[in-house]
């Protein structure tokens, strides 16, 4: 009857949250017999940066919530199973099995919602990646002013005008120059920063989906 306990304890874990799980982020998760695809490498990373922030792992956990009868919810009733011990065919038609029975959502249906979370990854993506081209002075907004770093770069080419211009005040010029070129540096650190994270963050999820999706569908169509 152990397969029994395992759905019981498995259910129980999916329908139960436990206290504190949202400030749980420092919480290393413990080890799933689940196949995941590792995360491409990314380029040009921040010296020392490793792990997302808590921000994005937060904005990427929001995107793929649910109302507890998509692939998401899935996903976590194999995690909840492989817990307790499942692995391979097994863990995916027993999760399969006991999602489907309680939620009522056939394969098909569970699989279009897969490709869903899979496409809300990719447009959110699109998305960041658009925004931080603007934020960068890449590319100009469609709404809004431009951003800060817009700004400085916009500062920066009048500030050398100016120096080449009026040699009178080359030095009070120049100084703001340094200061101006400082800013950009700075904002421009940071905001690579941030998207280096976000990227980890989705990178990391979408590694998890496509590993959960690939494992459905080669476990569960027949």
């Amino acid at each position: 009857m152990a397969i029994l306990d395992n759905l019981a304890k498995a259910a129980k874990d999916f329908f139960v949250e436990p206290d504190g799980e949202a400030s749980a982020g420092s919480v290393p998760a413990p080890k799933l017999a689940v196949p995941v695809m590792p995360a491409q490498p990314l380029a040009s990373l921040p010296p020392g940066m490793e792990q997302p922030e808590q921000r994005h792992l937060d904005h990427i956990a929001g995107l793929l919530a649910g109302d507890g009868r998509d692939f998401g919810a899935f996903t976590k009733m194999v995690k909840s199973l492989a817990a307790s011990g499942l692995s391979g065919p097994l863990l995916y038609q027993t999760a399969f099995n006991a999602f489907s029975a309680v939620t009522g959502t056939d394969l098909p249906s569970l699989l279009t919602s897969a490709d869903n979370l899979a496409q809300k990854l990719a447009d959110d993506r699109a998305k960041v990646q658009a925004r931080h081209r603007e934020k960068m002075g890449e590319a100009m907004p469609l709404q809004g002013p431009p951003s800060a770093l817009a700004k400085l770069r916009e500062q920066e080419a009048q500030l050398q005008q100016a120096v080449a211009s009026l040699s009178q005040q080359l030095n009070d010029k120049t100084q703001q120059l340094q200061e101006t070129q400082q800013q950009l540096q700075q904002e421009g650190a940071k905001t690579q920063a941030a998207l280096a994270s976000y990227e980890l963050a989705h990178a990391a999820a979408a590694a998890e989906l496509q590993a959960h999706q690939q494992a459905t569908k080669s476990f569960l169509l027949k």
